[in-house]
């Protein structure tokens, strides 16, 4: 049955004040905070269809009601564009990400920042790194027989290693190194930059075969991914504010989320950046989230998407303000590892 204007509006009075309130919602207190222009009869029976048609429930015996998934689910699907953020928000942003260093200091700022913009727990996956390419290869002598290898990717990540040679090498050979380095490597995926470095010692003059081959190992370490670097989370204190959100689950639901495996699950819907999706309770694949929803985005410069970032909270959660603040990040993100 296709809801009408009336019966939506309803619906949405309902998630909205339940919500705010955590309070099952009755028809009169609809009336009166939402100016339906409508009797409280009148929505008791819209009221009635609503829970016939398994948007609402009652919860217990009183006569409020509360959503049900499907009635997320449907207050979400037709919010019609993305709530803009006010100034202070966009301002706020702006200052928490401003100045970042690297790309670890970039994850872990927009953890703890989308963390208390949505007052829910925070994941950020790092950049996937096959899908990553090389900027740059660097080496800074720090003494004749000791090299600093620093490695940068499109996405910003900067991985520096100390390599020590065992040999004297003189300036001049570390430029023909780094040369030969940045030749093989720069704007290819870093799968594919570390079968090149593998080749490199038997292709490098007998003079530089030692050194190259030191290097070489010291760069496809790390090229190789660290999946113990794959998610930071932030805000998992969040959850706790209202227990009553997951009644006899909370434990789980944590519990849950210190699984890696778990969360990434929950980010692979985010395909592409600027994209945001909205899985809501019974929709979670895992069984231990669906007392949850998870409001998940690609990011990345431009169209490349790089990883995904969301939240994780209560289905009771105030999805425009967080699809929001979501959305607003991830662009900020994306810009900063393009390096506007």
């Amino acid at each position: 049955m296709a809801l009408d204007e009336r019966k939506f509006d309803v619906l949405r009075a309902i998630v909205e004040d339940y919500v705010a309130t955590q309070e099952p919602v009755g028809s009169r207190a609809l009336v009166e905070r939402h100016h339906l222009q409508v009797s409280p009869a009148t929505v008791r029976n819209d009221m009635a269809i609503l829970e016939e048609e398994g948007y609402i429930r009652q919860p217990h015996t009183s006569a409020g009601r509360v959503p049900t998934d499907r009635g997320y689910r449907l207050f979400v699907d037709k919010l019609s564009r993305i709530k803009p953020l006010s100034p202070a928000e966009r301002r706020a942003i702006e200052r928490f990400l401003i100045g970042v260093v690297d790309l670890d200091d970039v994850v872990h700022r927009t953890v703890r920042l989308l963390a208390q913009l949505t007052r829910q727990v925070a994941v950020v996956q790092y950049p996937t790194l096959t899908r990553s390419t090389v900027r740059h290869v660097e080496l800074v002598p720090l003494t004749p027989a000791r090299l600093m290898l620093v490695l940068i990717t499109d996405s910003g990540r900067v991985d520096q290693r100390m390599v020590d040679l065992g040999d004297v090498v003189t300036e001049e050979s570390v430029a023909r190194i780094r040369t030969m380095l940045n030749a093989a490597m720069v704007g290819r995926r870093l799968t594919e930059a570390s079968v090149l470095v593998a080749e490199l010692p038997g292709d490098a003059p007998s003079d530089l075969r030692e050194p190259v081959t030191t290097l070489a190992m010291v760069l496809i370490d790390a090229l190789v991914e660290h999946p113990e670097e794959r998610l930071v989370l932030g805000g998992t204190g969040n959850l706790t504010r209202n227990v009553a959100d997951f009644p006899g689950s909370l434990r789980t639901v944590l519990e849950a989320l210190e699984e890696q495996v778990v969360v990434l699950k929950l980010l692979a819907s985010a395909r592409s950046p600027g994209t945001v999706r909205i899985s809501i309770g019974e929709e979670n694949e895992a069984e231990e989230m669906r007392s949850t929803s998870v409001v998940s985005i690609g990011y990345g410069p431009g169209e490349t998407l790089l990883g995904g970032m969301g939240v994780v909270g209560p289905t009771r959660m105030d999805y425009p303000g967080t699809i929001a603040a979501v959305h607003a990040v991830a662009r900020y993100v994306g810009e900063i590892l393009t390096g506007r």
